[in-house]
């Protein structure tokens, strides 16, 4: 439709206008604002931050990390075209992957360590079993899961049996690994899943998209929980807290913020001066 449609004109207005009803309603029963409830707090101590390990292996840009479920296991994903394993305490590479494209863009280490997986603009899902080699010694290629009509931006392990992706199509999907096929497949924002973050809990999880938005779902559903406005610009990066009750963004509108789930609103807005979009966020 072209821009100036007047039916496409209203149908945005009118969506602007509940949007804006609904912050006018949660500013009502927001009895506090964070910044004012730390204001007679002291200045957070200077923070000295030391590199503890450098990880030395790739030749190109590094798109994605992810942790084992140990928290000293790692994988990392090029544009070399390969993923590297890394043990983060000895700093040493536990083993190295080729991949068949160059092009990732996320990497995921199942918790229990057993597999990872990766995925980009080969608009697939590629998932290793790190125990076992094939004829040339790298880790065996399990499963390929293809059908995608977008990038691949994201995946998460829920367990060795199940993985979670988010993708250019605006789609979210969960594959069951045994048998190589989609178990739930939805259309879950208005423009690209961009980023994934599970809770704790493996249930629940966050997505971010360049609608702007932020919503939350539980595995076990194929509507949002909850969504989260705010951000002016594609949303780049979510990071749930470790408590389960809030998550952080990073965003191209150059801020990141921090949303409480339980209020169901923004808590929290950082923009220091002169920073370009963030990417990432942790």
């Amino acid at each position: 439709m072209p821009k100036d449609d007047p039916e496409t004109a209203a149908l945005k207005k009118e969506l602007n206008d509940i949007i804006a009803n609904l912050k006018a309603e949660q500013e009502k029963v927001a009895d506090a604002k964070l910044a004012e409830k730390c204001g007679d707090m002291g200045d957070v101590p200077k923070i000295r931050l030391l590199t503890k390990k450098t990880l030395k292996g790739h030749i190109n840009k590094v798109n994605s990390v992810h942790y084992s479920g140990d928290s000293r296991h790692c994988v990392t994903g090029s544009l070399d075209g390969k993923l590297i394993i890394w043990d983060t305490w000895s700093g040493n590479k536990v083993q190295v992957i080729p991949l068949r494209s160059a092009w990732v863009m996320s990497v995921a280490f199942a918790p229990s360590g057993n597999f990872v997986a990766c995925g980009g603009m080969d608009n697939m899902c590629t998932v290793y079993d790190v125990n076992n080699r094939d004829a040339t010694g790298s880790a065996k290629m399990v499963r390929e899961l293809a059908g995608y009509e977008g990038f691949l931006s994201s995946c998460r392990f829920l367990d060795d049996t199940h993985i979670l992706t988010g993708s250019g199509d605006m789609k979210i999907c969960v594959w069951d690994l045994e048998v190589g096929k989609r178990e739930v497949e939805f259309n879950a924002h208005a423009g690209d899943v961009v980023t994934i973050s599970l809770a704790p809990d493996m249930k629940t999880y966050v997505t971010g998209s360049v609608d702007k938005t932020c919503k939350l779902w539980d595995v076990r559903a194929e509507k949002e929980k909850q969504t989260f406005f705010g951000h002016e610009a594609d949303v780049n990066s979510v990071c749930y807290h470790p408590s389960g009750q809030a998550f952080a963004t990073a965003s191209e509108d150059k801020t990141a913020r921090l949303f409480d789930i339980r209020s169901d609103q923004q808590i929290g807005h950082y923009k220091p001066p002169g920073a370009s979009g963030f990417t990432s966020c942790g």
